[in-house]
């Protein structure tokens, strides 16, 4: 029985499997060369146009974080500063008979107990910055409600002060320009966390999914 012209390379079938002419098999699409099974490759949601990779921190949401770590340690620096002055105040008429020394003694542990509030109060917003890389949508709450009560804390000093300055006839311009600029200073920086945190580049943000 005849194969074909040996000196042919056309005419000649590869027997028992073997690879003709020294070319190793190749597997067929989708099928890895070597053992084991073929996996689906699967692509998470993330940047547009680059799936699978980590959606980024829009600005707004930055620029909250920033801002909730810097009140948080202004508000811990304030509040060491008031415990440390009340703790030196109390001691320092504590030894006093007087009805005086005594009401002095219990207001500087007032400005103790004032200022170890405030340093408890400062975790808040330290702690809601630190989350909000990984954190969802409990933490978006949480810094939108911070920022509300210090946008509404910073309206109602901005309108005591004003009030309080346009009945003194006696108030230059100086006086009333430095108790403003603070105030307008504490209501821009409310209005940037509710700002950041509340519109939707943040949403989609905090809605991401994570793995």
């Amino acid at each position: 029985m005849s194969f074909g012209d040996p000196n042919n390379p056309y005419g000649q079938q590869p027997q028992g499997g073997q690879p003709a002419y020294g070319y190793p098999p190749q597997a067929p699409q989708g099928i890895p060369a070597q053992g084991g099974y073929a996996y689906p490759q699967q692509a998470y949601p993330g940047v547009p146009g680059y799936p699978g990779s980590p959606m980024p921190m829009p600005g707004g949401v930055k620029g909250a974080r920033v801002i909730l770590f810097i009140l948080g340690i202004l508000t811990a620096l304030g509040g060491l500063a008031l415990a440390v002055i009340g703790g030196v105040f109390a001691s320092e008429f504590d030894s006093g008979s007087s009805s005086s020394g005594d009401a002095a003694a219990a207001l500087g542990i007032g400005f103790v107990f004032g200022g170890i509030v405030l340093l408890g109060f400062a975790l808040w917003p330290i702690l809601t910055a630190a989350k909000l890389g990984k954190g969802r949508g409990g933490v978006r709450v949480s810094g939108i409600i911070y920022g509300s009560i210090q946008t509404f804390f910073a309206l109602a000093g901005l309108i005591i002060n004003l009030v309080t300055l346009s009945g003194m006839h006696e108030s230059g311009g100086a006086p009333l320009l430095l108790s403003v600029v603070p105030g307008l200073i504490s209501l821009g920086l409310g209005l940037w966390i509710l700002i950041g945190l509340a519109n939707s580049a943040a949403g989609e943000y905090f809605r991401r999914p994570q793995y």
